[in-house]
């Protein structure tokens, strides 16, 4: 398969995935209203969702090396469109819960299988940006179900936009399935190396920062309507436009970032890892302007901002990660970064609520410019530590 027409497809994955998987964030209004949640409790839906995630993304990920991309991405389609319908039929509050839980876990499959696909298939020097574009895909999809789910609810109800989604997700099933192709899988199952990676200083510098970095991409994807309609004062459907645009930021800096990673010179992973810490220090002082707007364009144009730099980091994440381990190591690499990026995830929602209840929004964005200053000290570490390996992914031709 021709290298851009598998970006394609792969892209075209994701966006459909991604559609469904972030409707739970747009839909925190409908949810908090439907079963009469606080802030706290509607953070305990993104961090069921995002658990049932980093639970099964390193079994997945095994199956997917054992049976290759195509089956793994098919049937994880499938099981999240099975998913969003189980949402609209949840009768109380744990139901609701363990439908995210469910919608969550299937959607583990994404990051080894894109990953897998665009690392045996694209050729090194085009990886960063190829990366970059896929990765377009999760924001694409966020952005439209951002769109989607609040424009449908002002004109039927919010279980029809999660009703669209699904249908959609069939539809790429179907599609992905009769069109792409791979090498199929190695037809045994293995699970990833930690072992050897924690004594890896570096990319274990870079996990940690995951953490923090997840923390603040998850929890502001979840919380944008909210503070807009709650704090700023203007509607939930506005909401969904300014969550929109902010995705639509954050395709910008993937796309862009990952360019950058493949044209800049010197050591790739100083050069890089530069990138990625000036993508950090700009999310805090933004962070930091959201905590402090009381206007509807000011906290417009922060968030817009915070698309770019927060939502924008992912590509060069792993491209950075490929920098700091051995070509046979990046599949276990991926397992372990992504798993630290969801870790944050499962925390920092019910955090940023509860602050949120007590003590008001300008709390939480605060506490996510911490987090923030926390990754850039482990960011530094990083570009200034050499790893162990003597090849490293990223050198791989």
């Amino acid at each position: 398969m021709a290298t851009w027409r598998l970006v394609s497809m792969i892209l075209f994955w994701q966006v459909a995935a991604s559609i469904i998987y972030y409707s739970v964030f747009a839909a925190t209004p409908f949810f908090r209203d439907e079963f009469q949640l606080s802030g706290f409790a509607v953070g305990l839906v993104v961090t069921s969702l995002t658990l049932g995630y980093a639970v099964f993304l390193l079994p997945l990920g095994a199956m997917t090396d054992r049976f290759g991309e195509r089956r793994t991405l098919t049937v994880g389609i499938l099981g999240l469109s099975v998913g969003a319908l189980l949402v609209t039929v949840a009768w109380s509050y744990p139901a609701l819960l363990l439908a995210a839980f469910l919608l969550g876990s299937l959607y583990g499959t994404a990051m080894p299988g894109t990953n897998k696909a665009i690392f045996d298939n694209v050729a090194a020097g085009r990886q960063n940006l190829a990366m970059g574009i896929k990765q377009v895909g999760v924001t694409a999809g966020s952005g439209i179900s951002a769109l989607l789910v609040t424009w449908i609810a002002g004109i039927l109800f919010w279980q029809a936009g999660f009703i669209t989604a699904a249908i959609f997700g069939l539809l790429a099933a179907v599609l992905f399935f009769g069109f792409y192709r791979d090498g199929g899988g190695s037809g045994a199952a293995s699970y990833p190396d930690f072992g050897g990676l924690a004594r890896n200083k570096p990319y274990r510098s870079l996990t940690i920062a995951g953490f923090f970095l997840g923390a603040g991409l998850f929890t502001t994807t979840g919380y944008t309507i909210l503070f807009i309609d709650e704090s700023i004062g203007a509607t939930v459907a506005y909401g969904g436009v300014v969550l929109a645009l902010l995705q639509v930021s954050g395709s910008v800096g993937r796309v862009l970032t990952g360019w950058l990673s493949d044209v800049l010179p010197g050591e790739p992973r100083k050069s890089i890892g530069a990138i990625l810490l000036i993508q950090t220090i700009a999310g805090v002082i933004l962070f930091v302007v959201v905590a402090f707007s009381d206007t509807v364009l000011t906290a417009t144009a922060a968030l817009i901002g915070l698309g770019f730099f927060v939502l924008g980091f992912t590509g060069v994440y792993y491209s950075c990660m490929a920098t700091l381990v051995g070509p046979d190591e990046m599949g276990s690499a991926t397992g372990g970064g992504q798993l630290s990026l969801t870790s944050g995830a499962l925390v920092a929602p019910p955090a940023f609520g509860y602050l949120a209840d007590i003590y008001g929004y300008q709390a939480s964005w605060l506490l996510l410019a911490g987090f923030g200053c926390l990754a850039i000290g482990f960011i530094i570490y990083v570009i200034r530590t050499e790893p162990p390996v003597t090849r490293t992914a990223a050198a791989v031709e």
